[in-house]
């Protein structure tokens, strides 16, 4: 099975996939220097592609049996919205290119694919799942529930180390450009991510299952 895991950062959602399926072909797109050689570091049987995830979807959707999708967040999230006016941020516009690949995907795609990204400070377009924190563009079904693992604030209490715990990943390695607390606060959950990709094969865990008894 190939795989196509576009705006990759560290690969939190792509921390699960070899315990649920293993004959997978990932290649991984990331524009960040940094977060490519450490996503190698932890994927190192992964493909790795130092490079615009938006433009290469475009040029290779077609050659991938599943494709993951992260477009950056920040001019979509809330908390930039609510910060306008405060440490110097001002208005900016929210990145369409989200908007585009999700109308792509849902026209051009034959495959199975999702497209991830927070909740907005404005009406989503095109009906997302909403799942916790994140708004899913799918086309396939989700459960309800995507992971039982709590973060019980660490996202909002931003310390990197209970973070790194949570993700099961020093981020103290990171050494780039971006502040590392936001790498950390936007990692996807890697139960999610292992229950999305159980879904998009059609696996149903056996807890999940609500069995009727007949008496």
């Amino acid at each position: 099975m190939k795989i196509l895991n576009l705006y990759a950062c560290l690969g939190g959602n792509r921390y699960k996939w070899n315990e649920v399926k293993e004959d997978i072909e990932v290649t991984a797109v990331e524009l960040d220097t940094e977060c490519a050689k450490l996503y190698q570091e932890r994927f190192p049987d992964d493909k790795v592609i130092l490079g615009d995830a938006h433009k290469y979807l475009l040029e290779h959707y077609q050659e991938y049996d599943f494709i993951w999708s992260s477009p950056p967040c920040p001019s979509h999230s809330r908390s930039r919205y609510w910060g306008f006016g405060l440490n110097g941020k001002n208005p900016v516009y929210p990145d369409i290119k989200l908007y585009e690949e999700i109308i792509f995907l849902q026209y051009h795609c034959k495959t199975k694919y999702v497209i991830e990204n927070v909740i907005p400070y404005y009406e989503p377009m095109f009906n997302p799942k909403k799942r916790g924190r994140h708004l899913y563009w799918t086309n396939f079904n989700l459960p309800n529930e995507l992971s039982k693992r709590k973060d019980k604030g660490l996202i909002q209490e931003g310390k990197l180390g209970s973070l790194s715990k949570y993700h099961e990943y020093d981020f103290t390695k990171y050494k780039g450009k971006q502040r590392t607390l936001k790498i950390a606060r936007n990692l996807v959950d890697y139960e999610a991510g292992r229950t999305i990709f159980e879904t998009m094969l059609g696996i149903v865990r056996k807890e999940d299952i609500k069995q009727t008894e007949l008496f």
